[in-house]
């Protein structure tokens, strides 16, 4: 992020960063957190009124823009959080929660439940099913976690974390944290998630073979004889993704635990699926993901599990 970029007011100014938030989640005027009303909303702006507090005509309730999101009841600054959204945003590989900490002037602590609040507010609900116009979606799987070394005569990736992922070529990226990779645990997702009359594009692995029959085609690149791409044939889409997410994990997060993984999936996700080639700024990556906080409460007992 260029060093201007800080002194802007939403980043610096609770009242600010209250009034960018305002704008995003509520383009039309304010809208009840409690019973949705979007009349007859009134701004509490009196010397005894804390600041950003409205009241609802309807089920005379008082709320703010954060009640029922992620940074509801939070002692954190509201434009610290506007920054570590945009800064987790921007950052293509990620951002520790230590390097946060720093940069923000909070605990370690907070930092990382900070992050995790973030991430779920980049966990979107996909819409409709990858490929419906009869395109390419690329398959693939990818392995994370403790390499073996301390399980002698561990040959295979069954210890390791397992993470597939589907893309739509030149469009989204879902990716899911497995607990094996079997045509049992991913036939149901890929049947969810890519329409029928998609061409599914995989490696030469033998887990895709029945799986393939579900769609329009299966073609398959054989990597064990340094085959890569043949025609509009490949995997390098999804492969590229993978190589984003693993630079992240290792040079930026180092140690990812199995409870906390999907998480971390999802938030690389959400970058690659608002990337500049989509036509997305990091200021609109962040203002996207600020515009879905609400309705995702995340305590930290919730985040610790």
């Amino acid at each position: 992020m260029a060093a201007a970029l800080f002194t802007e007011p939403r980043f610096n100014d609770d009242d600010a960063a209250r009034e960018h938030l305002e704008a995003l989640r509520w383009p039309q005027g304010a809208v009840c957190a409690h019973c949705g009303g979007a009349d007859r909303q009134s701004k509490l702006d009196g010397t005894s009124h804390r600041p950003g507090l409205y009241f609802c005509g309807h089920c005379r309730s008082q709320y703010t823009v954060t009640v029922g999101t992620v940074f509801e009841r939070s002692k954190v600054p509201l434009h610290k959080w506007v920054l570590a959204t945009h800064l987790i945003c921007s950052s293509k590989k990620g951002i520790s929660s230590h390097q946060l900490h720093r940069t923000l002037g909070v605990t370690y602590k907070t930092a990382w439940f900070m992050s995790h609040r973030i991430r779920e507010a980049m966990n979107i609900e996909p819409e409709g099913q990858l490929g419906g116009d009869g395109g390419p979606v690329e398959v693939d799987e990818t392995f994370w976690g403790n390499n073996g070394k301390h399980q002698p005569g561990a040959r295979s990736y069954h210890h390791k974390m397992k993470v597939v992922s589907l893309v739509e070529r030149d469009g989204t990226k879902r990716s899911y944290h497995v607990p094996s990779v079997n045509p049992k645990t991913l036939r149901p997702i890929l049947n969810a998630q890519i329409a029928s009359n998609a061409r599914l594009m995989t490696d030469q692995a033998g887990v895709y073979n029945k799986i393939g029959k579900d769609f329009a085609s299966h073609e398959v690149v054989n990597h064990s004889i340094k085959e890569y791409s043949r025609g509009d044939v490949t995997t390098n889409t999804v492969e590229a993704s993978f190589a984003l997410l693993k630079r992240g994990l290792i040079g930026t997060f180092h140690h990812v635990g199995e409870q906390h993984l999907q998480r971390y999936v999802t938030e690389f996700d959400f970058r690659w699926n608002t990337r500049t080639k989509l036509g997305y700024s990091d200021a609109d990556r962040a203002a996207h993901a600020l515009k879905n906080i609400g309705g995702k409460r995340l305590t930290y007992r919730r985040t610790d599990a």
